[in-house]
């Protein structure tokens, strides 16, 4: 049975940092992870994804430079790293499983086959 648990979502004030984890469960290293992100009345948001066989990262360009994804294959746990937080980060984070050939994408979501329950990051104004 497969599975996708997020974690570390909070309050965080402007400038801060947090550290998110998705834990994937029964997935093979074939499938790729990737964060996306909604706010309120606004469209899903591809953040970052990796290629878990081989560690290979996007990134959207909003949080690039800010935000590093990694994975920790022992653990089956996929973490984002979110530095320089502000408030237009706000929203809830979901992490994705998918399998592709050649690299993850981050502009479709609709490509992802499992979705996890999402947790909620706030960095107030």
């Amino acid at each position: 049975q497969v599975q996708l648990v997020e974690s570390g979502g909070d309050l965080v004030q402007p400038g801060g940092s947090l550290r998110l984890s998705c834990a994937a469960s029964g997935f093979t290293l074939y499938y790729a992870i990737g964060w996306f992100r909604q706010a309120p009345g606004k469209e899903r948001e591809g953040v970052s994804c990796i290629m878990r066989r081989d560690g290979t990262t996007y990134y959207g360009d909003s949080v690039k430079g800010r935000f590093t994804i990694s994975t920790d294959n022992s653990k089956n746990t996929v973490y984002l790293q979110m530095d320089s937080l502000k408030p237009e980060d706000t929203a809830v984070y979901y992490c994705a499983a998918g399998r592709f050939v050649s690299g993850c994408v981050l502009e479709t979501s609709s490509v992802y086959d499992y979705w996890g329950q999402g947790t909620q990051v706030t960095v107030p104004a």
